[in-house]
């Protein structure tokens, strides 16, 4: 059996389709959606999404995710989101500067600030995302 999987953003819907897996970047740690999955709902942290379309342990899709939510119920995962991009739709390079640009704001950041702190972390966590998702190690 497998999942009816749904990547809502929006401005558009970036996945649509039938998977064996997910794994999401919720804001408690990554969690693993298999078929038969309890139903539930939670909230999801910036961070790369996993889809495994195949049941080749190879098929694994990665989607960068802005934050959101994600519900689950009867072999359906439906995940509601910020803003989210493929990762094979964004390019390596640019990923990487950006992901480099927000790591040198990030530390910059005066300890006193705290909503500078804040909003260089989330941009941080927005870029990594992106350049995982990419492709690239961080």
């Amino acid at each position: 059996m497998t999942l009816t999987v749904r990547v809502i953003s929006p401005d558009q819907t970036v996945w649509d389709a039938s998977a064996e897996e997910v794994i999401l970047p919720s804001t408690t740690g990554q969690l693993g959606i298999l078929s038969e999955h309890a139903p539930m709902l939670t909230a999801l942290d910036a961070g790369v999404m996993r889809v495994r379309a195949g049941k080749n342990q190879k098929d694994w899709t990665p989607i960068a995710l802005m934050g959101g939510f994600a519900e689950v119920e009867e072999n359906e995962v439906t995940i509601l989101v910020n803003g989210a991009e493929r990762g094979d739709s964004i390019d390596l390079e640019s990923a990487r500067a950006a992901f480099n640009e927000a790591q040198t704001r990030l530390s910059q950041v005066t300890d006193g600030d705290r909503q500078e702190q804040f909003q260089a972390n989330q941009a941080f966590k927005r870029a990594r995302a992106r350049f995982q998702a990419a492709g690239g190690m961080v």
